[in-house]
């Protein structure tokens, strides 16, 4: 018999969100970090909670597979202890925090992104794109955000692509270096470079520093849309997570640049949440669709089958489809210059 409880668990979706965005507001995880056992009482003498809200919470984060029962107490998950405890190579939790602080609210007035086509976390009249606003505190958050959901997904993106036949790698739009941080740490050969703008070249430049890989990173400041050229002297060129901010016109001017500044047999990666041919899903792409209608002026999310025909249609041969199974992307499309 069908029934309304998907729909029950539709409406109350954020309830699973907002728990976990508390939880790493108040440093939940990183406080019992190592195996520690916390209790009711331990929490709300630390925390300076009540009773009732101290076990609330506790329990909440069990039933969603953050915490373990431990006796009298919780313990975090196998889960919750690898991403979620500040400090630890792939800590999720700047992804977390940017969605609670920066996405959350203007969600709420998705009718108003749907009618005007406008986005909603930042303003088109005053700013040239979500990527340059004036607010420095927060462009931090979302370049940790990104770079938390980055590291992961490039650690998947290893496992299921050999890199092992290229010697440089350039990333554009690379953000705070995540993709070739991890690419390097697992390809002892490989040289890369990160392609984005100055102020975003200083975070990486921190970020490639502290991974102490800054004898095989650098970065090159520069502007993949304004500028008519891409670096060359790269034999592959990784788009993570950029085609789905801009339209399709946008994206195949890109592309052609990337087809222009490699060289023969030189590869290209497109790492993205895919939709199917038939734009149903998986749920991730077409919400991250959704996502963008809040976030960006022409931004979507596109099939695998649109991937592949724009690399085809700009001189890419060879192209496929490599399915991943990470927080930041399903598949990548990869094209060789013919």
């Amino acid at each position: 018999m069908i029934t309304p409880t998907p729909l029950m668990r539709l409406v109350t979706g954020f309830w699973s969100f907002k728990t976990l965005a508390v939880a790493v507001e108040l440093d939940l995880f990183t406080r019992i970090a190592g195996g520690r056992v916390v209790t009711v009482a331990d929490l709300r003498d630390e925390l300076g909670l009540a009773d009732r809200p101290a076990d609330m919470l506790l329990a909440a984060c069990a039933s969603l597979g953050l915490l373990e029962r431990d006796g009298e107490g919780y313990r975090n998950s196998p889960l919750a202890e690898e991403f979620l405890v500040a400090g630890r190579p792939y800590y999720f939790g700047g992804q977390v925090r940017y969605c609670d602080v920066k996405t959350y609210l203007p969600w709420h007035r998705i009718g108003e992104a749907l009618r005007t086509d406008r986005p909603l976390t930042w303003d088109p009249d005053t700013d040239r794109s979500a990527f340059e606003t004036g607010d420095p505190a927060m462009l931090a958050e979302f370049w940790e955000a990104m770079f938390s959901t980055s590291i992961f997904t490039a650690r998947t993106l290893a496992s299921a692509y050999d890199f092992g036949q290229h010697a440089r790698l350039l990333d554009v739009g690379g953000g705070g270096g995540a993709y070739p941080i991890e690419l390097c740490r697992n390809f002892s050969h490989l040289k890369a470079a990160v392609y984005d703008l100055p102020h975003v070249c200083e975070i990486a430049d921190r970020k490639i520093a502290a991974a102490g890989l800054a004898d095989r990173i650098e970065t090159v400041p520069g502007d993949f849309r304004a500028e008519p050229v891409l670096p060359d002297g790269y034999d592959v060129i990784l788009l993570s997570m950029i085609l789905h901010d801009w339209d399709e016109a946008t994206n195949r001017e890109l592309l052609a640049k990337c087809y222009a500044a490699l060289p023969p047999d030189g590869v290209l990666i497109v790492s993205e949440w895919l939709l199917n041919g038939d734009r149903t899903g998986p749920a991730e792409a077409a919400l991250m669709g959704m996502n963008m209608i809040v976030e960006t002026e022409g931004g979507r999310n596109y099939s695998d089958v649109e991937y592949a025909a724009w690399l085809s249609d700009t001189g890419f041969s060879d192209v496929r489809v490599v399915p991943l199974d990470a927080p930041g992307a399903n598949g990548v499309v990869v094209g060789r210059k013919r």
